[in-house]
């Protein structure tokens, strides 16, 4: 009998026109891009066509014929296609034409149509007529081709309607696509809403994520001594975090000293000193692309927190509680901003900007605003089962020389709530025995 020797790396035995998986990948969990640091209890399979399935609903349900994305996150929750992110986060080079019925078109970077025809959900790679026209100049030039090109697209395939939806796009585009008849409609807040209530799949995904971030807080956690930087912390956070199977962080928010009051200054080379508090906010896309977002506040020995410390981390900790204790499925965003903790008066001018704000595939909605702001920031809604949420705290006082930030991340469910960052709090500031 021979044997075979079988090797992970090789793709010669990949067909990329007929997009057949490598034989590595094709376990029954469905993987695609299988690693170490990819769980293979993750259906990445029912997690693409679920997301894809969920979007389509929305899209005959609004009466869209199609929808061009040119958000990458968008992008990625439809078809699971990642390519070049940070990149496309600023350049709206690569976009997707995505019928309610028929055939997803990715229109691509030059030279890169491989990355992505290996994915079931994506049936056709052309180049992307927008490419480099902003630089170049070209756009007058380009938005004419581009047009043309979606709207033959969307009559062939948009089953009768020319309602055609934009997550994001410059006003050229917009303009030619409605010389030809196409009913262009911003539909970025419809699709970020369709995003909100999460499937199985990704849950189990943001899960992982979270293992990853809370990998590397630890990691932080355990590097803080006086000396060290800043800076020195963010990167072992950061390393950590792509050794875990994550991809990066999209905030630098981890401070020390009086540079934690006010909250949103951003890593420094400033070194800690002994008994000062270090903040620190994850903010990281994880695995398979999901956010971790939770925040905690440590303190630099040797020695224990000062009374007034305490103080401030006491009160933290108890407003993401209390907060926590009175979310319920089916509950009014409003009534969630009325019941929530009341913040000191010494505290509000510092206050956090929400309550709590939804987590995917970034920071997304709901967005749940302050009782006092509520008529600034807030919408009216409901949180339902499958929605994830991050419940936020910082107090500091304006002129305080510190500040504690605090956040845990939570699914709600069909009886109530699940913790999902489970990083443990501080026991010396709660005066907790060990």
């Amino acid at each position: 009998m021979s044997i075979v020797v079988f090797d992970p790396d090789s793709t010669e035995d990949v067909d990329f026109k007929d997009r057949m998986r490598h034989p590595a990948a094709a376990d029954p969990a469905g993987g695609m891009w299988l690693s170490d640091t990819e769980p293979s209890f993750i259906d990445a399979d029912a997690l693409r066509k679920g997301r894809l399935a969920k979007l389509r609903a929305w899209m005959r349900e609004a009466g869209y014929g199609g929808v061009v994305l040119f958000d990458p996150y968008n992008q990625r929750y439809a078809t699971g296609s990642r390519n070049m992110f940070g990149y496309f986060l600023r350049n709206s080079t690569r976009y997707f034409f995505i019928p309610t019925e028929g055939p997803i078109v990715l229109f691509e970077y030059p030279q890169s149509y491989h990355v992505s025809m290996v994915l079931d959900t994506i049936d056709e790679a052309r180049p992307s007529k927008l490419v480099w026209s902003s630089v170049s100049g070209r756009d007058d030039e380009t938005a004419g081709p581009f047009a043309d090109e979606i709207a033959e697209l969307l009559k062939a395939h948009g089953g009768g309607s020319m309602k055609l939806g934009l997550d994001r796009c410059g006003h050229l585009q917009a303009l030619a696509l409605e010389k030809r008849g196409c009913e262009v409609r911003d539909c970025q807040g419809e699709i970020l809403a369709v995003r909100a209530v999460k499937t199985p799949e990704e849950v189990k995904c943001l899960q992982v994520s979270m293992a990853g971030a809370e990998a590397a807080v630890y990691a932080v956690r355990e590097a803080i001594k006086p000396g060290v930087s800043e800076n020195d912390l963010f990167a072992i956070m950061y390393h950590e975090v792509i050794r875990q199977g994550g991809e990066f962080i999209e905030t630098r928010l981890l401070t020390s000293g009086q540079r934690t009051n006010p909250w949103f200054n951003e890593a420094s080379g400033r070194k800690i000193r002994p008994g000062e508090l270090l903040a620190l906010d994850t903010d990281t896309i994880g695995c398979y692309g999901y956010y971790s977002d939770f925040s905690r506040t440590f303190r630099c020995g040797p020695g224990k927190p000062t009374d007034y410390q305490k103080s401030l981390y006491r009160m933290a900790h108890d407003q993401v509680q209390h907060n926590i204790s009175i979310v319920k499925p089916g509950m009014a965003f409003r009534e969630i901003a009325e019941k929530a903790w009341k913040i000191p008066d010494r505290f509000v001018d510092q206050r956090y900007t929400s309550v709590m704000h939804g987590v995917g595939m970034h920071g997304e909605t709901p967005f749940i605003a302050h009782a006092m702001d509520y008529e600034t920031y807030g919408r009216d809604g409901f949180v339902v089962p499958g929605m994830v949420v991050s419940v936020e705290s910082y107090i500091g006082e304006k002129g305080g020389r510190e500040g504690v930030k605090l956040e845990d991340e939570i699914l709600i469910t069909e009886t109530g709530t699940e913790l999902l960052s489970r990083f443990p709090y501080e026991d010396d500031f709660l005066d907790k025995q060990v």
